[in-house]
């Protein structure tokens, strides 16, 4: 449906001509967006903490090159695909960060 009303009865554009009344953007919609703050917080607990014991696992089975076996791991300890998927994606990319300090 397009936006502009034509003052007719019937048809996609029916009703009368109103200003569109700006709405704030609610909460649940900018709930779990990642800012600056939570960001470099998150990093700091990273590098104090460093990885879990099964990330580290995890970890292991991405270098030797057994990627789908990650995966299941990761997917029995977290229990969702889409979340061990995404978190494959951030282990393989750390891995890549710490070959790129030890060659610096």
């Amino acid at each position: 449906m397009s936006g502009n009303a034509s003052e007719m009865a019937v048809g996609l554009n029916k009703g009368h001509k109103v200003t569109k009344n700006p709405q704030k953007e609610r909460q649940s919609r900018r709930k779990g967006r990642l800012n600056k703050k939570v960001k470099f917080v998150r990093d700091i607990i990273r590098e104090v903490s460093g990885h879990a014991p099964y990330e580290k696992r995890a970890m292991e089975l991405i270098k030797v090159g057994r990627d789908k076996r990650a995966l299941k791991f990761i997917k029995n300890r977290l229990g969702n695909h889409t979340r061990s998927k995404r978190k494959r994606d951030e282990l393989s990319s750390a891995i890549q960060q710490m070959r790129k300090a030890q060659q610096k």
